[in-house]
């Protein structure tokens, strides 16, 4: 079953609560969480005790996508201000081994990202290691861009070593993610699709919420039907 992670950049950060509580009642599945230090991507956005002060008001999982340099000094941090998943990306980690186990250390789900122009093959070494694979279809560190078609052929990549490897990582998906192109991501391989304007631009939540999983999980054919 497809699952659906509201990126909480795109929302109303003078509402954070209020937001954080209308997609949880909407139907998401996670809360994505983008972490930004200004040196490893130009913006800056929020740090653990946001999340901290957010955690009490949903059961939801954190995914946080620490889009920081040496993310390995932080990984305490946001494991204890309440991170489920913490995501680090392969381009900043030359130990990426040991930063995944530092984060399982500390209880919660590892991922990696891959960056538009990272190849796949460079975390093949890790992958049994890992729980999440997020695939950025932007460029990090702005919302609002829209969707690099290149990444479709990296998310079909990253299915067929999954299986062929006998693998169980998520395969997740980052960047101008919306209901007109979720089909094609999902039909590459799909397992999570983060989304930011995508849904917080839409007026009804749980509207889009339900449009994206219907795109994601399509009804079984009808078996009595000849096609």
């Amino acid at each position: 079953m497809i699952k659906i992670a509201p990126s909480i950049l795109a929302a109303d950060f003078g509402r954070l609560r209020e937001e954080l509580e209308a997609v949880d009642r909407a139907g998401a599945d996670w809360i994505h969480v983008d972490v930004m230090d200004g040196h490893f991507v130009p913006n800056l956005t929020i740090g653990p005790p946001v999340i901290k002060a957010l955690r009490p008001y949903t059961a939801l999982p954190f995914d946080v996508h620490l889009m920081i340099t040496n993310p390995e000094h932080y990984i305490g941090a946001y494991a204890e201000a309440g991170a489920n998943h913490i995501l680090v990306h392969q381009e900043t980690c030359p130990h990426l081994h040991a930063v995944l186990q530092e984060i399982r250390k500390h209880g919660a789900r590892p991922g990696v990202v891959l960056n538009p122009g990272t190849p796949f093959d460079l975390i093949e070494p890790i992958l049994s290691e890992i729980d999440i694979l997020l695939i950025m279809s932007v460029n990090p560190g702005f919302g609002g861009q829209q969707f690099i078609e290149s990444a479709l052929a990296k998310i079909r990549r990253a299915r067929e070593r999954r299986g062929e490897l006998g693998l169980q990582f998520l395969i997740e998906v980052d960047g101008g993610v919306k209901v007109g192109n979720a089909k094609r991501v999902c039909e590459a391989g799909a397992d999570v699709l983060v989304v930011g304007t995508g849904l917080f631009s839409t007026t009804d939540y749980a509207a889009t919420i339900a449009e994206l999983r219907r795109i994601g999980d399509p009804p079984p054919a009808d078996p009595g039907l000849v096609t």
